[in-house]
């Protein structure tokens, strides 16, 4: 098979392929909403397209913060960018960390490990964006 040059027929074929990744996320959601109400949230929760969805919903947001990243207005410096994001998501953490046990009473180490799961997930794509930053500055 040869290989696409043309980049009309490149575009074409991406446009192909975003549209069969939106029936198939339609498809998954359809099979999910069914669990749900037939069996309810615990059921859907443990059906394995539920981690599909979340892999592939996952995976669809770091894709597609390289192209954001490359197209912004202005240029915003790295560093700075970065220290306001871990300030919010340290404040966001510990919001979410005191408010836990008093929502669901339980104990305050669940607080924390929730903060702390929820510090890192967020942590984790800023720091993909900061380095995106920086290759782009350079």
């Amino acid at each position: 098979m040869k290989k696409i040059t043309d980049e009309r027929l490149i575009v074409k074929n991406l446009k192909s392929i975003r549209g069969a990744y939106a029936i198939q996320t339609l498809g998954i959601l359809g099979i999910l909403g069914y669990d749900w109400i037939t069996r309810g949230s615990e059921a859907m929760l443990e059906n394995p397209l539920w981690f599909v969805f979340i892999v592939s919903t996952t995976a669809l947001t770091f894709f597609s913060m390289d192209i954001s990243v490359a197209h912004e207005a202005h240029k915003r410096t790295p560093k700075r960018s970065l220290g306001i994001s871990i300030i919010i998501i340290a404040l966001i953490s510990i919001a979410v960390g005191i408010f836990v046990p008093f929502s669901s009473k339980t104990d305050p180490i669940n607080g924390l490990i929730v903060g702390g799961v929820l510090f890192i997930s967020i942590l984790i794509p800023s720091i993909y964006i900061y380095y995106l930053r920086t290759k782009q500055q350079d």
